[in-house]
């Protein structure tokens, strides 16, 4: 099961707990995420098609039985949201170092959330 997103208030979910399926350790904390795990299931499925196809628009369209431009749009709608996602985490970033300005926060902290984006 694939859940990026809060069933609840549809904000991104955070990384707090890693297992090993081999030894049955547990890791707690905050852990980075890649932006793209913040993207839909139905975006991250058409970038790892993306990529398996080698970037070419052509063959997926092909593959997903469409035409060259819906895979070109959707391409785009993928392009933006991911676009979208890194900016937030940028205005997140300013946030955080204008709180340390403020001295709302310290430095040593700031650098911790920073770190965990």
């Amino acid at each position: 099961m694939q859940l990026n997103e809060c069933p609840i208030c549809q904000n991104n979910l955070n990384v707090k707990k890693l297992s090993c399926s081999h030894c049955q350790v547990d890791f707690e904390g905050e852990f980075y995420t890649s932006p793209l795990m913040a993207l839909s299931q139905d975006h991250q499925q058409f970038i790892e098609l993306f990529v398996l196809s080698s970037g070419s628009l052509k063959e997926m369209a092909q593959i997903m039985g469409v035409t060259y431009p819906t895979v070109r749009s959707r391409l785009d709608r993928v392009i933006d949201r991911l676009k979208d996602e890194l900016k937030e985490r940028d205005d997140f970033k300013n946030q955080i170092l204008e709180k340390v300005a403020q001295g709302s926060i310290t430095a040593e902290k700031a650098a911790d959330i920073i770190k965990n984006l």
